[in-house]
């Protein structure tokens, strides 16, 4: 069995409590607007280029086994339509232009890489996050793994959107401590014009967390024209549960530009950065319903 990644982050400490590891995987139900990891939202490995790095010396060009690559009157010019994403460009490509987002994994070569820091993950009260993308979207290679790391004492998390069906939670949930749960918005059409999607299937998964009393750990990110008049409700909405370790108000930031030029993809990121003044209300939401804030 093998998955498909596009990142693992060492020492990691905003995906869980202490010092992790994230595993970041290839394949997304939602189209926010406002994503910060696009290269995770095909399933498929994609080629990004990063035109500002590129000398234009042709070296993809003349071994591009398809001919995406072109160097024309000096120029480098990529055809995405045409491109294969073998990786063989990657290799040659000195200056860091040519990227392939998703690489193929099995467990067995996930495992030492995940383990090594278990010292750290120890002292630390730390240790292994799924995320994406939509991790959950590779359920089953995701329950083998996070049994492989249980079997090796190891504290996991998984980062997920929710919007999965409910087989997918099941296939993780004996092996997972805690789940780190997105709730973008409760208002059904405000959450459709935010990610695409409905969140009824997310809702329904978080009451099926809440009936089997497994930790979750909510997520909302924050971001000025869309969701931030959300936090009100979204406490009173979680003051039910009694499995809510901790609410992180995440700030939305805009970091992710070059990523959508390089993949070639539109960037509708909001321009507007949350005030702390507007975060700092939306934390008092939850901490006057006695939900801890992270």
């Amino acid at each position: 069995m093998t998955g498909t990644i596009f990142d693992i982050k060492r020492f990691a400490v905003h995906d869980g409590d202490g010092i992790r590891t994230t595993v970041f995987f290839k394949g997304c139900p939602l189209r926010c607007v406002w994503c910060h990891n696009p290269e995770g939202l095909a399933e498929m490995p994609q080629l990004a280029f990063y035109a500002h790095k590129c000398t234009n010396c042709g070296l993809c060009a003349a071994k591009c086994p398809s001919g995406a690559h072109k160097i024309t009157d000096g120029v480098h010019r990529f055809d995405r339509t045409a491109c294969l994403a073998c990786g063989k460009c990657e290799t040659l490509c000195i200056n860091g232009a040519l990227k392939i987002y998703g690489q193929t994994v099995t467990v067995e070569e996930l495992l030492p890489v995940l383990i090594q820091d278990k010292a750290f993950y120890d002292n630390s009260g730390g240790g292994v996050t799924l995320s994406g993308g939509e991790c959950l979207l590779q359920a089953s290679f995701c329950g083998e793994l996070l049994k492989a790391l249980k079997q090796n004492g190891i504290h996991t998390a998984v980062d997920t959107c929710g919007d999965v069906p409910r087989e997918a939670i099941n296939a993780v949930l004996a092996y997972t401590d805690i789940f780190l749960y997105d709730i973008k918005a409760l208002d059904e059409r405000l959450h459709l014009r935010c990610t695409g999607h409905s969140n009824r299937q997310i809702l329904e998964n978080l009451h099926y967390l809440a009936d089997k009393n497994v930790p979750v750990e909510i997520r909302y990110p924050f971001v000025p024209g869309y969701n931030d008049g959300e936090a009100e409700e979204i406490a009173a909405f979680l003051a039910q549960f009694s499995n809510i370790a901790k609410v992180r108000v995440l700030p939305y930031h805009n970091y992710a530009g070059s990523k959508y030029a390089a993949l070639g993809l539109e960037n509708k990121s909001p321009a507007v950065l949350p005030e702390e003044t507007a975060l700092k209300a939306a934390r008092a939401c939850f901490s006057k319903r006695d939900i801890k804030v992270g």
